[in-house]
């Protein structure tokens, strides 16, 4: 327990003095023509300063550790993660002065260890994802440390009902647009932090908004959601980094999802590849998960003869997975053939269908 007042005044001021430097991040809006009347966008999460989604709920986690008084002037801070939260904790890290270990599984993109290493983080590689949570615990013992514990505290960390949240900007900057309160946000559930925010933002609104989470192979959350079995384990990690869980982290609220859906993983990566044309640029492959997720949802709303705005994340830059998500050769062994999936995109772009 850290006492030092003087030390977390001054660490809590550091961290949102860079929060004044920092600008909002964009809101693309997609030219999809096929679906005239349904409009589409991206809040772009990747222009932050660590690149990603994550950097929001790095920030808040050492605030509220910070506050708490888990933090001090030495402190060893431990995360368990599958990459990206793990960069943007050891950037602010970095900004206190602080000694940081990401525990990840062996899986993680090779791009990732590599800018947690530049901000002057340790990688501490475990063999399967299931362990690196008793691995955090147990380094965080015997260092004296702290294991932020990122599944545990993303839905408490971060102030649903204030103006530093991501569900604000989203809703601020779609104020002048033709459908301004979005029919659906999408999301797809890592921690499960950013959608318990966004959910209870939209209940405190009063909005009319429903939130659609979107689960990857591999992941227990959407069996949770539709059975109420939090004890539910699976036996193998999501081959969609960054999202999906082997075991029901304590961050996902239920309650406040509308709707879940499972996205097969050809599909995420098969959206990735189209939205690359439509961009100019490569994203990650959580963003394909929720687009493809948004793509269902407008061409069902096609159908019903709706109109309305849908809006999901862009959660982070695909230079990071160019070996993987970008590799002809490992989506050929890891994922198998996207061309079915292609071949729907191609088709929604002309029908707004994707059956």
């Amino acid at each position: 327990m850290c006492t030092d007042i003087k030390w977390i005044n001054n660490a809590v001021r550091k961290i949102e003095a860079d929060f004044q430097r920092s600008a909002d991040t964009h809101l693309i809006k997609l030219e999809l023509p096929s679906i005239e009347g349904i409009d589409v966008y991206l809040k772009d999460e990747s222009t932050h300063p660590t690149g990603s989604l994550k950097h929001r709920l790095a920030r808040s986690l050492f605030l509220y550790a910070l506050c708490n008084g888990w933090i001090g002037p030495k402190t060893t801070v431990i995360e368990s993660s599958s990459g990206s939260t793990a960069v943007s904790e050891a950037y602010f890290a970095r900004l206190l002065g602080l000694p940081f270990i990401a525990v990840m599984p062996k899986s993680t993109a090779r791009k990732k260890i590599e800018q947690i290493e530049f901000y002057g983080g340790k990688a501490h590689l475990v063999d399967r994802p299931d362990q690196i949570y008793a691995e955090s615990n147990r380094l965080a013992k015997e260092l004296n440390g702290h294991y932020m514990d990122q599944f545990t505290y993303a839905e408490r960390a971060t102030d649903w009902r204030g103006n530093n949240n991501i569900a604000n900007s989203i809703f601020n900057q779609m104020e002048l647009e033709d459908h301004p309160i979005p029919t659906w946000v999408v999301m797809s559930p890592g921690t499960g932090g950013t959608s318990a925010t966004i959910g209870r933002f939209i209940r405190y609104q009063m909005h009319n908004t429903k939130l659609c989470v979107v689960d990857p192979e591999n992941s227990v959350f959407h069996d949770f959601f539709k059975t109420g079995n939090a004890n539910i384990t699976g036996d193998c990690g999501s081959k969609i980094e960054g999202i999906g869980r082997p075991r029901v982290e304590p961050s996902f609220i239920p309650g406040v999802v509308d709707e879940m859906r499972t996205i097969p993983d050809a599909a995420s990566i098969a959206t990735i590849h189209w939205l690359e044309k439509k961009l100019g640029r490569k994203v990650g492959a959580s963003t394909g998960t929720n687009l493809f997720g948004v793509l269902q949802l407008a061409g069902e709303m096609k159908k019903r003869g709706e109109t309305g705005s849908i809006v999901t994340l862009l959660c982070d830059s695909g230079e990071r997975y160019l070996d993987t998500y970008y590799d002809a050769e490992w989506i050929n062994n890891n994922i198998g053939d996207l061309q079915p999936y292609t071949d729907k995109l191609e088709s929604f772009e002309v029908t707004g269908d994707l059956a």
